[in-house]
C-alpha cells in the first residue's frame, strides 16, 4: 500500500466560484486520483506520478468563502477509491469572494470620467439616480438638499461585449522555471448617459457646447494600470460620443441627453488555463535530426 503525502498548493487561494487552476504537490499519487475541496469534488486535469514529480493539477469547484480541507484519494483502476490511500491537508485552501468595498478598475474609471467633467465642463455634475436625498447625514438631522441648476448627470454604465479588442490569444507568463498561460479577459464596451438640465435655454445650449467640445478634446481616457504607481505603467481607453443628441426645451426645465462610450475595458480577467512542463525538462529533450 502507497500512502499518498500531499505537501503544498498552488495557488492556496482563489475565487469562490470556482475555475481556478490548482497545483496540488506530494508523493505517492496514483495514475488516478479524486480530490476533493472541503465536500465539493474538484475536476482533475492531469496527474503526474514520476518518481522524483509528483503533482496533481486540478480546477476548483464553487464553494462558499472560507477556508477548506483538501484531500487526494487514489483510486483503482475502476474509478473506486483505494482504502487508507488518502492524503488530506487542513485548512490548505481559502475560497474568497470579490472585495466589493476596493475600488475596482470600473470604479476608477467612472471617477475618472466625473473628474473631466467636472473639469472641462461644469462642477455640479453627479453619477447619482436620487434627485432628493440627505447629503449632510454625519449632523444627526434629516435634512433634504435641493436640487441644483445648471447639472450635468452620469447614469450608467451598461455593458455590450467588444470583440474588436478583445483577445483570442492566451497571455503567458513565466514562473518557477514554468510557463503558465492565462485565458483571454472579457472585454467590454462601457455605454453612458449623459442628462443635463437648466431652466434657462441659453444656458442649456451654453452647456450643450461645452459638452460637444470636452467630449471632443477627450479622446482617451487614461489611468495608471496600478492606483497611485506610474512605474507600472499607464493603459488608456478610446472615449466617443454615441448615439444621437436629443434636446428636449418646451418644458419647464430645459433638458438634452446624449450617449458616452468608453471602448475596449478589460473588464474580468481569465483564470489561469493551463502550464507547461518545467522548462529545465524541456531543455533536456533532444531531437532528431533529419538528412
Amino acid at each position: 500500500m502507497t500512502v499518498p503525502v500531499l505537501t503544498s498548493i498552488l495557488p492556496n487561494s482563489g475565487p469562490s466560484g470556482g475555475g481556478d487552476l490548482v497545483r496540488l504537490s506530494g508523493s505517492g499519487f496514483a495514475p488516478s486520483v479524486e480530490v476533493s475541496f472541503g465536500q465539493s469534488p474538484a475536476t482533475v486535469l492531469h496527474v503526474v506520478a514520476l518518481e522524483q514529480t509528483n503533482f496533481v493539477e486540478v480546477r476548483t469547484p464553487a464553494h462558499p468563502a472560507g477556508l477548506v480541507d483538501v484531500t487526494v484519494s487514489n483510486l483503482e483502476a475502476g474509478g473506486i477509491c483505494i482504502p487508507g490511500e488518502v492524503a488530506l491537508l487542513s485548512a490548505a485552501y481559502h475560497f474568497v469572494r470579490p472585495a466589493l468595498c476596493e475600488e475596482a478598475l470600473l470604479t476608477r474609471l467612472v471617477r475618472a470620467i466625473l473628474r473631466e467633467l467636472k473639469q472641462q465642463v461644469l462642477d455640479n455634475v453627479n453619477a447619482s439616480v436620487a434627485l432628493d436625498y440627505d447629503d449632510t447625514p454625519g449632523d444627526g438631522l434629516n435634512v433634504t438638499a435641493l436640487a441644483t441648476l445648471p447639472s450635468l448627470v452620469l447614469s450608467g454604465p451598461r455593458l455590450r461585449e467588444n470583440r474588436f479588442y478583445s483577445s483570442n490569444l492566451l497571455a503567458e507568463e513565466f514562473s518557477n522555471q514554468e510557463i503558465q498561460r492565462t485565458r483571454p479577459p472579457y472585454t467590454v464596451d462601457l455605454l453612458f448617459t449623459l442628462t443635463a438640465a437648466s431652466s434657462r435655454t441659453v444656458e442649456l445650449l451654453n452647456l450643450l457646447t461645452a459638452t460637444a467640445a470636452c467630449l471632443h478634446r477627450t479622446r482617451w481616457l487614461c489611468l495608471a494600470k496600478v492606483p497611485d504607481d506610474l512605474s507600472k505603467g499607464l493603459v488608456r481607453w478610446e472615449l466617443d460620443p454615441e448615439g444621437e443628441l436629443k434636446t428636449r426645451l418646451d418644458t419647464e426645465v430645459r433638458v438634452f441627453t446624449w450617449g458616452l462610450i468608453v471602448r475596449g475595458v478589460d473588464l474580468v480577467q481569465g483564470l489561469p488555463s493551463d502550464r507547461s512542463k518545467p522548462v529545465q525538462d524541456l531543455c533536456c529533450t533532444t531531437y532528431g535530426v533529419v538528412a
